[in-house]
């Protein structure tokens, strides 16, 4: 897989599919995982975007094949956008749709509000408030990575994420999928940027945005998540049936028709 180096021994792995016609000069569609996770993510969602658009499918910085990073690493939201802006930069590409599951999502409203000539739309799945309510836990989260391990604490908390209807074969590949994360990396991402604060970010998205969630999603309330989306102009709620938070993971067939159909919707506003 390509790789961009983001600096001397930090390299950003990422993949690019397009099946578009080639004599189209297609729009881009740039896909940002949650925590623990990779561009490999997103499998359920490219046979539904890539017939249509050029999706680029990053790794985050630390994650998936990316180069970890140490413990002590100075993790910023402006840190990881600026990643992606860098690999974007080198693809060509000016302008994209944005689309953040989980913490993903969290990147995403900040890397919008913050950059407002490069979105073309957002969409954000199954992502967390704004501000998370559970921020006492952070330290606990931290140590519990750095004592146990990714894979109990993806064991500990997969209930929740991929909710009761998930398949048993399905929720252990997630758990053991999750769990090849550098312990360096995630102690130092949990501490910081899985608690960032952007509710100054949301108030200022300017492009359309669709949110995805599910009915009975253990992140947020469906109330919850209208008290921040309707902060935002031109912005959408989707709601589909379930208990999954992650349901980018769980639905991923609904989640991309919906993004698709919202982003022809709004490509030439």
């Amino acid at each position: 897989m390509p790789k961009l180096q983001l600096s001397p021994g930090v390299e950003l792995n990422y993949r690019v599919d397009d099946f578009t016609d080639p004599w189209r000069k297609p729009g881009a569609v740039l896909l940002i995982h949650g925590n623990n996770e990779s561009g490999l993510a997103w499998y359920g969602w490219v046979p539904h975007l890539a017939r249509h658009y050029k999706v680029v499918r990053p790794d985050m910085r630390g994650f998936g094949d990316s180069t970890p990073m140490p413990r002590d690493f100075p993790w910023t939201l402006d840190v990881v956008i600026d990643d992606y802006l860098r690999l974007m930069d080198a693809l060509g590409i000016e302008r994209f749709h944005l689309v953040g599951a989980k913490i993903g999502g969290v990147i995403g409203r900040a890397f919008a509000a913050r950059h407002p000539d490069r979105v073309l739309t957002l969409t954000v799945v199954g992502s967390p408030p704004p501000v998370r309510a559970d921020r006492d836990t952070l330290e606990k989260r931290v140590k519990e990575v750095e004592t146990l391990g990714i894979e109990h604490w993806a064991r500990r908390s997969m209930g929740s994420r991929l909710g009761s209807a998930f398949p048993k074969e399905g929720v252990e590949w997630w758990i053991r999928y999750m769990g090849r994360t550098a312990v360096s990396t995630e102690a130092g991402f949990a501490g910081s940027i899985n608690f960032s604060d952007i509710t100054q970010d949301v108030a200022n998205i300017r492009c359309p945005m669709l949110v995805l969630t599910t009915l009975e999603s253990g992140l947020a309330s469906v109330d919850e998540t209208k008290a921040w989306q309707q902060q935002v102009p031109h912005s959408e709620l989707k709601v589909l049936p379930g208990d999954s938070f992650h349901v980018a993971a769980t639905d991923p067939d609904s989640c991309a028709q919906a993004t698709l159909e919202f982003i022809k919707r709004h490509e030439n506003a």
